[in-house]
């Protein structure tokens, strides 16, 4: 058997008369930018994540990087980022001037360790970016006390958290304001690159949207030196069609996951924690670690079983980075997860023997 690590077929196979449908009715109104869709779009994820606002965006990185820019974040300013992320989160700090500074995670959520966050602050830090990682849902009560403590903003990095809840709340209003990325694999995900900033704040939204439209709040009115980062209509129409699926296919991938998290009993293997009322996971990815990690992907490729590793060098070892001046060694927790976690496959629409052969290779692993 064949088990890929991702594929869309069952979810698009579902929908794909309503894609179509959406593709003809933005090609037939041949408007496609700040459009009907792009508008409605805005409204219902709102609306889904319980936010007075939402601002499309060309891209999850833009969406972090906009924010900051909005908050007036810039040269000297420091912001603090979890070490163990994917690096648009530090490259959206650096994009506005200021220096991403790294607290390590815990080595069982993979999250910030809100324990090392305080030792990190001084007079130049400005902000907080947690990151809600592989859909697990950062402990933003913790954060939120430090951010009040030091009179610092808070930006939830929700790239891979569409739908997670955080003690019965959903992400995107846990902050100052919250960036998502619609990237094809995310839980939501497009036809192509999208994002969008969620907030509750109108004064930061109207800045957001205007940053993102050449800095103009109307045509050919030019208030900020913006950029142009906007959802165009088709992937904010392909979009439409697919959140109100969000919550089964969410569910569908716990179903998967409980059923490795009961399944995988292998010793040599660490699992992720389960989701909770109080954490919620929607399982982004199912990351798994082992201490020969290459070992066991080469296995499971050979056993017809697709695995990525997730973010194999950390940030503080890429070149794009070596300015800060952080060696091996200096952030040790980062570093092991680089060096032992595996993704294996979890997608909407995995059968039951898929998930099961999955299982029995891991457990003959040895």
């Amino acid at each position: 058997m064949k088990v890929p690590f991702a594929t869309f077929l069952p979810m698009h196979n579902e929908i794909r008369k309503d894609l179509d449908a959406a593709y003809n009715q933005v090609l037939d109104r041949s408007y496609f930018i700040q459009g009907e869709e792009c508008t409605k779009f805005e409204e219902e994820f709102a609306a889904y994540c319980d936010a007075k606002y939402c601002i499309g965006v060309a891209t999850g990185l833009d969406a972090l990087w906009l924010v900051l820019k909005a908050m007036g974040i810039g040269k000297r300013d420091e912001v603090i980022v979890p070490s163990n992320t994917y690096i648009a989160t530090a490259l959206a700090v650096s994009f506005v001037g200021a220096k991403p500074v790294f607290v390590e995670p815990t080595i069982e959520t993979y999250n910030i360790d809100v324990t090392k966050i305080e030792e990190k602050i001084n007079e130049n830090t400005k902000a907080i970016i947690a990151v809600h990682l592989q859909g697990r849902a950062a402990d933003m009560d913790a954060v939120n006390a430090i951010a009040q403590k030091y009179n610092l903003k808070v930006i939830e990095d929700a790239a891979q958290a569409h739908g997670t809840r955080y003690k019965g709340r959903k992400v995107g209003t846990l902050g100052d304001a919250a960036g998502f990325s619609f990237y094809p694999g995310k839980n939501l995900g497009a036809l192509g690159d999208g994002g969008c900033v969620v907030t509750n704040d109108k004064e930061l939204a109207d800045k957001v949207r205007a940053l993102g439209n050449y800095g103009s709040d109307y045509k050919y009115h030019h208030i900020y030196q913006g950029t142009n980062s906007r959802l165009d209509e088709m992937q904010a129409a392909f979009l439409r069609v697919k959140l109100p699926h969000l919550d089964k296919w969410n569910a569908d991938r716990k179903r998967i996951a409980e059923k490795y998290l009961q399944g995988i009993t292998n010793p040599l293997i660490k699992l992720p924690l389960a989701s909770t009322d109080e954490y919620e996971h929607i399982y982004h990815v199912f990351v798994i670690r082992c201490d020969r990690r290459d070992e066991l992907e080469r296995y499971l490729n050979e056993s017809g079983i697709g695995t990525v590793k997730q973010y194999p060098i950390p940030m503080h070892l890429q070149e794009a980075y070596k300015e800060l001046g952080l060696e091996q060694g200096d952030l040790p927790i980062a570093e092991e997860i680089s060096n032992t976690v595996l993704s294996i496959p979890m997608y909407y629409g995995m059968t039951d023997e898929e998930v099961e052969y999955v299982i029995e290779a891991l457990n003959r692993f040895e």
